[in-house]
């Protein structure tokens, strides 16, 4: 099992596009990936017979630490104090449908997006329920919790995009910003390509809102000039035939790793994807920049998410220029962003609900505009949602007084785009947001709905290395949310 800080810059090292000996690494992942391969069928777009209108591409915004449904978009103005809290209802674009008094922004586009609010499991565990939510998949492994990520687990949805639907462009296929979540020790399980290999990691963007922002090992080393580049493709080319006892040929004909690695490296459409000084001004700061943010804290520290608006802003690029699917974390490495079971108003009022309101709303108005959505499946949750009543201990974690503390009983997932019914609401729960009142949802529901949104069968076969076959999701496709 791989773990804590050696284990995330090994990681690092190996999925990063960087420029190794011949000014490289890339090749060696890819012709990995070609090697490995998938037993079982071809997948169909959603099932025999499946007629929606399929998303290209996802935008899966990860809210880490588990968001209060009840104090978002599942409000309970009726219940009591305690478990109604002191945030107000306000009404949206979508009728009937409210969010909180602090989602201005976000409440004209709800239109566009479809709430199921019976989603529910009792794993309480950060790290099991992360690797649940990402994957699907029951969070154990050998009978214990999963901790950390494994080659053994399964994969997560942008490792199987990049594997059935790979783009074919010179971008990768599965990019993850900013940067790889980790708690206690662990990176979280649940990010990466599992017994796919980690070639179908996903390739980790950093942090587009720091000033002078490249993409990680996007650049050539020191000394290699874009004709040195083509230089070392034409030499390669050339050993590449030597090495089949042919004559030289040209550059299409070499060893198809290092020609797509050189793609990337040379590639002006990866320069200008991850490019935002490209972006209007206006456009940049309708995401949002949080100038004033304690970057030396976390979010729970009232450090607030101030990559949050930018990175929503390079997921959209990203979608527009082909990638198959973006994660957008919450907050950053060690963060747990919407972990609030201490000072949970506070932390909402000022860290994290001003941000996220301007960087989501944006986003799904941007790609709305920009006639992207129909074609871009957008999903936001957490591993689980808060306690129903505020100051209630469900776990070790220290809750207060004024704290949510962790709950996997009942929360929201969100669905937007891709074929999704803008506006649907699917499932309800008690007075208290406590547990499903009707339609029930687990998170193999959940997989297997974002896999049918994305023209990926569900029911379809993969294999691990020891060629046992595994079903994507076990789950049954959310029907009412789709258009």
């Amino acid at each position: 099992m791989l773990g804590g800080r050696q284990a995330l810059t090994t990681r690092r090292q190996a999925i990063q596009l960087g420029i190794g000996a011949l000014g490289l690494t890339l090749p060696r992942l890819l012709r990995a990936e070609a090697e490995r391969g998938l037993a079982g069928p071809a997948a169909r777009p959603g099932g025999p017979g499946d007629t929606r209108r399929r998303a290209r591409s996802c935008i899966l915004f990860f809210m880490e630490g588990g968001p209060a449904h009840q104090d978002l978009w599942d409000m309970k103005p009726d219940a009591p104090l305690e478990y109604r809290g002191e945030f107000k209802p306000m009404s949206t674009s979508a009728p009937g449908v409210q969010v909180c008094e602090h989602l201005p922004l976000l409440a004209r586009e709800m239109r566009h997006v479809a709430l199921v609010r019976s989603v529910t499991h009792s794993i309480v565990d950060h790290n099991a329920g992360a690797y649940y939510a990402l994957t699907g998949k029951q969070p154990f492994e050998s009978g214990q919790l999963v901790r950390g990520p494994s080659p053994k687990l399964f994969p997560t949805y942008g490792s199987v995009l990049a594997k059935l639907r790979p783009s074919g462009k010179p971008l990768p296929d599965f990019v993850h910003i900013p940067d790889v979540l980790s708690n206690l020790n662990f990176d979280l399980p649940g990010q990466f390509a599992g017994f796919l290999g980690r070639e179908l990691d996903p390739y980790v963007a950093g942090d587009p809102s720091l000033e002078g922002f490249a993409p990680n090992g996007m650049t050539l080393t020191e000394g290699v000039s874009a004709e040195r580049l083509r230089e070392r493709r034409r030499l390669l080319g050339a050993l590449s035939a030597a090495s089949r006892g042919r004559a030289p040929v040209e550059a299409p004909d070499l060893d198809a790793h290092h020609g797509k690695a050189f793609e990337i490296l040379g590639s002006p459409l990866v320069r200008r994807a991850f490019d935002l000084t490209e972006e209007k001004g206006s456009v940049r700061e309708r995401y949002g920049f949080d100038h004033g943010a304690d970057r030396s804290r976390l979010a729970r520290e009232f450090g607030g998410v101030p990559h949050l608006g930018q990175s929503m802003l390079l997921a959209r690029r990203l979608i527009e220029a082909g990638v198959r699917l973006v994660t957008v974390c919450a907050g950053r490495r060690y963060c747990q962003a919407w972990d609030t079971h201490r000072q949970h108003f506070p932390l909402m009022r000022r860290s994290l609900l001003p941000m996220t309101d301007r960087a989501f709303s944006a986003l799904l108005e941007d790609l709305h505009q920009r006639g992207l959505l129909e074609e871009t499946l957008v999903v936001a949750m957490g591993e689980f949602g808060r306690t129903p009543r505020v100051g209630q201990i469900t776990s070790d974690a220290g809750a207060d007084k004024g704290g949510r503390d962790h709950w996997p009983h009942c929360y929201t997932v969100l669905f937007a785009g891709g074929g999704i019914a803008g506006g649907a609401v699917h499932g309800a729960s008690d007075r208290y947001a406590a547990y499903p009142a009707r339609d029930p949802v687990a998170p193999e529901d959940i997989a297997a709905t974002i896999y049918a949104a994305l023209g990926v069968d569900p029911s379809t076969v993969i294999r691990d290395p020891l060629d046992r076959p595994h079903e994507l999701a076990t789950g049954r496709v959310i029907e009412p949310i789709f258009a």
